[in-house]
């Protein structure tokens, strides 16, 4: 593997920033300072250094993006913009995003290279909850909060039980456990409160970087993993 991809793979900057990095003289494989980003290392074996800082390898790679609207959630689009456009550095092949959100949703989105983490996130059986900021058309009222939270039914399925915290009128956050196609939409159409803006803001107990602005991504942090391992065992 090339130094520069590895660098930018374990999340020292875009491709860009690492090669500055690398050609200043920061970065040592096996003790000796390397200046070549082109510099082919075998990333199980050799020692790289950043920093004084010893790099430990991981061929998994684990983000959290604050998407923004206007993006669709594949790895290809002929005619519209996918959110790995906004990824810079990173090897995209095998990146996919753990579940989706729909083009005018923002929020919290996952992306990874593990397959089996984000299969068991997913699971059914695993109950995952998810939590989405929503502005909506109409008024909740209790008699609607007791349809959500008890489950209701949308074309040919009755949902889980939900939970719907009012902010107010015609604002709150509902929290869902599945994630059935345009579910949390249908979900407030079925009450006569249709979304007017919607924003994921949990997921399997990971809460949106408020630091992130719309558009920009940043590793999960180890504690960060392992709280998403433990919700999908």
């Amino acid at each position: 593997m090339r130094l520069d991809k590895l660098l930018a793979h374990m999340g020292y900057g875009s491709r860009k920033d690492v090669k500055k990095l690398i050609r200043k003289g920061y970065v040592k494989v096996n003790n000796e300072v390397i200046v070549d980003d082109d510099f082919q290392i075998n990333e199980e074996e050799d020692e790289v250094i950043i920093f004084d800082e010893e790099i430990e390898y991981n061929k998994y790679i684990y983000l959290m993006m604050n998407k923004p609207a206007g993006y669709i959630c594949a790895n290809y689009s002929n005619n519209e913009r996918i959110i790995f456009e906004m990824i810079d550095g990173l090897p995209l092949r095998g990146l996919f995003t753990v579940g989706r959100l729909d083009k005018d949703t923002e929020g919290l989105l996952l992306i990874t290279n593990d397959g089996m983490l984000c299969h068991n996130l997913l699971s059914y059986k695993n109950h995952v909850e998810k939590t989405y900021y929503l502005k909506f058309d109409g008024t909740i009222t209790d008699s609607k909060i007791k349809r959500l939270e008890s489950g209701i039914e949308i074309e040919d399925y009755v949902t889980k039980p939900a939970k719907f915290k009012k902010i107010s009128d015609d604002e709150g956050e509902l929290t869902i456990c599945e994630g059935k196609f345009h579910q949390v939409k249908k979900m407030m159409e079925a009450v006569d409160c249709p979304v007017l803006y919607l924003k994921r803001i949990k997921f399997g107990g990971l809460d949106l970087d408020p630091n992130l602005k719309l558009g920009e991504y940043r590793h999960l942090t180890e504690e960060e993993i392992n709280i998403l391992k433990q919700k999908s065992e």
